[in-house]
């Protein structure tokens, strides 16, 4: 193969780089409308990896961490999407795929499928299930998140002002739809909250598209309201729209004067129950001092109270009884005490120091009583002891032996001599007797058995 074929070779890097070029300069793939449905799809932190497929293709797909964020609902594998984006290819791979820049689910509005989204997910953490708050009977000061410029604060104060004057409305104005609002109402939601002023809060705004409601079904709102610790009326929309901020609410409004009623009482009706209460607290009143009556009379007819006497005579009984009781408890008290007082006489008697010195007088005469015959006892055995030990020594003593014939032999030092090998003629020895010491001179040795 010559060096000019070898060069007509293209390497696989720049066939990707060629085909890339295509790709990015194709007017009809640089927007490109696709409908399929997601597969392989995993949330990602940032950027979002996945496949398109239908029936006879599968395509890659990915979406940059800005595009994601703009959509309303989260993707999930099996869902049928309507994507827009350019077709490109990746080198590394050499895969072609469609960047999408738009998303949308197939056959239902993207925003209905985030508030269906949102709702199963807040529902799941028992958002809409929480006790529902009771409002109360007679509210001094009602808080009011809606458009400063709508109708639905107009409508509020006038209900209010006409049912029940003695409540206060302050308005805390806030975008109700539009780029800002869902923050707006945060906002305004988190004030009424810091303040601990209100008893209720009216949240709403008036009729509209799902996207002009849609502030009102943003996650941020229903937390933020579902946070609030006063009851909470939400009016938005109207009768056949439900937004979150409705489910969270612990009272739920068709329209905004419904809000106001359901916020305060009529005042023409407190009156009319004032009046009802003050007649049937009469009447209970009346009945109560009737029968307190009828009972003073019965207490009044009963012998005792005509005869008052009776009343203190049984007491007076009782009195003598416990009288009588009570001298003779004293007076056991009093023998017990002296007999208590002699007992402790009697023992300090015998703890004075000179009874304590007579005792031990004759504690001490007793020991030495005890002493000397025990000292007497021991002497008389040892002197027995003594005296056998003496007969038996002068049994075994030498001098014994000695009075009845025997000597015996010691040298000049005192040693005793036993044997005949201890002796030497000439030796002077000294010869001992039972009554004599006898010096003597050996002449001759002759051993026991020599003629």
């Amino acid at each position: 193969m010559s060096q000019t074929d070898k060069q007509s070779y293209l390497t696989v890097s720049a066939l990707t780089q060629y085909l890339k070029y295509k790709f990015d300069h194709d007017p009809y793939l640089d927007r490109v409308y696709l409908t399929g449905e997601i597969s392989n799809f995993r949330l990602r932190p940032k950027h979002q990896y996945f496949s398109l497929k239908d029936d006879h293709a599968v395509i890659k797909a990915m979406m940059f961490a800005n595009a994601f964020q703009k959509i309303k609902f989260t993707p999930e594998t099996g869902m049928k999407v309507l994507v827009i984006g350019r077709i490109d290819i990746y080198p590394p791979s050499g895969e072609y795929q469609i960047i999408i820049e738009h998303m949308e689910p197939d056959g239902v509005g993207a925003l209905y499928q985030a508030y269906e989204q949102l709702k199963q997910k807040l529902a799941a953490e028992g958002l809409f299930t929480r006790p529902k708050r009771s409002l109360p009977h007679f509210p001094q000061r009602i808080a009011v998140i809606t458009s400063a410029s709508g109708a639905v604060i107009h409508d509020i104060m006038t209900t209010v002002a006409r049912r029940y004057p003695l409540a206060q409305i302050v308005l805390f104005p806030a975008k109700v739809q539009g780029e800002g609002a869902a923050d707006d109402l945060v906002k305004q939601i988190n004030h009424v909250q810091r303040l601990h002023d209100f008893d209720d809060l009216i949240i709403g705004r008036g009729g509209g598209s799902l996207e002009d409601l849609w502030p009102f079904n943003e996650e941020s709102v229903a937390r933020a309201l579902a946070a609030v610790n006063i009851p909470v009326i939400s009016s938005v929309g109207h009768e056949t729209d439900t937004t979150l901020t409705d489910l969270v609410a612990d009272q739920r409004a068709a329209t905004p004067t419904a809000a106001a009623e359901y916020a305060t009482p009529k005042l023409s009706d407190v009156l009319t129950q004032l009046r009802d209460l003050q007649v049937r607290l009469s009447q209970a009143i009346q009945r109560l001092l009737t029968l307190q009556r009828q009972k003073l009379r019965q207490l009044q007819a009963r012998p005792i109270m005509r005869h008052p006497q009776m009343l203190y005579e049984n007491a007076t009984q009782q009195v003598d009884y416990l009288k009588q009781r009570l001298v003779a408890t004293l007076q056991q008290t009093l023998r017990d005490m002296r007999h208590r007082w002699h007992e402790l006489t009697q023992r300090l008697y015998y703890q004075t120091p000179q009874v304590q010195i007579n005792n031990h007088r004759r504690d001490v005469v007793a020991a030495q009583q005890n002493l000397l015959r025990t000292m007497q006892l021991f002497i008389n055995q040892r002197q027995q002891q003594l005296t056998a030990l003496t007969k038996n020594l002068r049994l075994l003593s030498p001098l014994q032996i000695l009075q009845r014939g025997y000597t015996y032999v010691t040298d000049e030092q005192g040693r005793v001599l036993p044997n005949a090998q201890a002796y030497q003629v000439n030796q002077h020895v000294k010869l001992h007797t039972s009554d004599a010491v006898i010096d003597i001179t050996i002449n001759h040795i002759q051993q026991r058995g020599e003629e």
